[in-house]
């Protein structure tokens, strides 16, 4: 693995950009969440996702100049058309017109169809926390996770975000429904490295840690067995519903074809409830609590979530953001776009 400064890999990133036919603003900012996704340690939607986005910009599914537009709105909810656009920038959009709702009414409401991969979906979370306000999104991807009972993919993997803000580093979850995102499970399955809980079955119906095996599979392991298996499937339900969109079961099976996502971006802001410095008191109190347990492994504190993603932040800017040289060497490898 090499280490590559952040601003280096940023500049990097956005020449590939380029090189693929973004206009040079969408170039800047879509390089930009590829790069802070990688250097905030989610490798395997930032700088290890590339080569599957750059194929699909290619392959013509993801529309480099399509930009968002409203199609219905009512109070504090809006629907809009992502017209199969980049799926970080619709997301990043979508979230910054969620904000300007809430800053409005309070709260704001995003329902996003027709657009595609939004790569590290915590990232929007983080963006709106870094204002002070809390936010709830989630997106439905292609049939990828079984039900619980069966053994073939029905469902989507689909991630939700759940961010809070506070004053000495927000609380952003950013998951799954399976156990171990796809992927992760790449990641593992690349290093030959265990997995360090079963995430799914092998072909044999076996619980198993072996990453390989569940990738064959396609049983990947729903967070809380039938729990996850039914949030999966009422996450996509509001998104496709409230959207206008597609929903999981209309995707085709080949994820360079996996477009038409159905999003929500939800964002509440607290400034007319609560001051501030109350909002922080309680996260604070939250936090304090939580570092009372007793961890299994005392050189592994209890963490809560977020706090890994600002440490490796920082670690990363300080000694360089690990890359993956086989991608490292594609990204300046990409051959321009003709228009």
């Amino acid at each position: 693995m090499l280490r590559v400064p952040f601003d280096h890999l940023d500049a990097a990133l956005r020449q590939a950009m380029l090189r693929l036919g973004l206009p040079e603003d969408r170039a800047t900012r879509c390089a930009r969440l590829f790069a802070e996704t990688t250097r905030d340690g989610i490798y395997t939607h930032g700088l290890n996702r590339f080569p599957r986005f750059s194929a699909m910009v290619k392959n013509g599914s993801i529309d480099v100049h399509a930009t968002l537009t409203l199609t219905a709105g009512f109070g504090a909810i809006e629907r809009w058309n992502g017209n199969r656009g980049i799926g970080n920038l619709n997301a990043q959009d979508a979230t910054t017109r969620a904000i300007e709702l809430a800053r409005k009414n309070g709260m704001g409401a995003v329902a996003l169809a027709n657009t595609n991969h939004w790569m590290r979906g915590g990232a929007f979370g983080w963006q709106a926390a870094d204002q002070g306000l809390f936010a709830i999104c989630w997106s439905n991807t292609l049939a990828n996770l079984p039900a619980w009972g069966a053994t073939t993919p029905a469902l989507g993997n689909n991630p939700l975000v759940l961010a809070i803000p506070r004053s000495e580093g927000n609380l952003v979850l950013d998951m799954a429904m399976s156990q171990f995102s796809y992927g992760t499970l790449a990641s593992y399955s690349k290093r030959g490295v265990p997995l360090p809980v079963p995430g799914g079955y092998d072909k044999q119906g076996h619980l198993t840690q072996d990453a390989a095996a569940i990738e064959a599979s396609q049983r990947a392991l729903p967070i809380g067995y039938w729990k996850g298996s039914g949030l999966a499937l009422v996450l996509d339900a509001i998104a496709a519903m409230l959207s206008g969109g597609m929903a999981t079961h209309q995707f085709p099976q080949d994820p360079l074809q996996e477009v038409g996502q159905s999003q929500i971006f939800l964002v509440i802001d607290p400034s007319n409830l609560a001051a501030a410095a109350e909002l922080n008191h309680i996260a604070d109190g939250i936090i304090d609590s939580l570092r009372q347990a007793t961890p299994i492994d005392p050189a592994k504190p209890i963490r809560y979530p977020g706090e890994q993603t600002l440490q490796l932040r920082e670690e990363n800017m300080r000694l360089g953001v690990p890359v993956d040289p086989d991608i490292w060497n594609q990204i300046s490898s990409i051959e321009p776009t003709s228009a």
